[in-house]
């Protein structure tokens, strides 16, 4: 007497909708794009790790520079939106601390988003992802300083250079910081605020370079 064949459990997969399954590409992109760049990924990488086959990927996004696109773009507005929504104060000093300190909660809590800005987009290039989100932020700052640089007498014209002296410091800081881990996020934003603020409260009205006064 033979035995009967026990049939194997069949392995079902579970379909998504279109959007589900956008989504859940973003989701691996994102984190294939901070952990190695966009260069270093493949399109066959992000699709094996979806369980899809390639022809799914260029579908929803036409390759993985459309992926790369729709992710930066979402870290972008990420970023900007925590940083107007903590910007509620009056005085210039608390924007600026709010500022600083939301840059480094986005550092802190998005690291990933954090690492796919600056790693295919450095902040010192002329064009690309970080370069232009530091100008935004730097637009929103400008109003604020030139208000402030009438008020004490300077040209309001220079406020866009200050601005975005200022915003770069801050967000130059948070690069080092992804890494460094080290002073606590607060105690951050209060040495960055520190410098600017009190270098800020002390400006010369014409300043001049020490070496061409000689």
């Amino acid at each position: 007497m033979t035995e009967a064949a026990v049939p194997l459990p069949s392995t079902t997969r579970v379909r998504m909708t279109g959007r589900e399954r956008r989504e859940q590409l973003l989701d691996i992109g994102r984190s294939l794009f901070a952990a190695k760049g966009i260069d270093a990924t493949s399109v066959e990488e992000i699709a094996d790790r979806a369980g899809v086959s390639k022809p799914v990927v260029y579908e929803h996004f036409g390759g993985k520079e459309g992926l790369y696109a729709v992710v930066v773009d979402r870290e972008v507005r990420r970023l900007l939106d925590r940083i107007e929504a903590a910007l509620q104060g009056e005085h210039p000093r608390e924007l600026l601390e709010q500022a600083a300190g939301a840059l480094l909660d986005y550092v802190e809590r998005d690291t990933d988003g954090f690492r796919i800005l600056v790693r295919d987009s450095p902040v010192a290039s002329t064009s690309g992802t970080f370069a232009s989100l530091i100008s935004d932020i730097a637009t929103q700052v400008e109003h604020v300083l030139a208000a402030q640089f009438k008020k004490l007498g300077y040209d309001a014209k220079l406020a866009p250079l200050y601005s975005q002296a200022l915003v770069g410091m801050v967000a130059l800081t948070g690069q080092w910081w992804l890494v460094a881990r080290k002073p606590k996020r607060d105690e951050v934003a209060a040495h960055l605020v520190n410098l600017a603020w009190n270098g800020l409260s002390h400006l010369e009205n014409k300043p001049a370079l020490q070496t061409k006064r000689k």
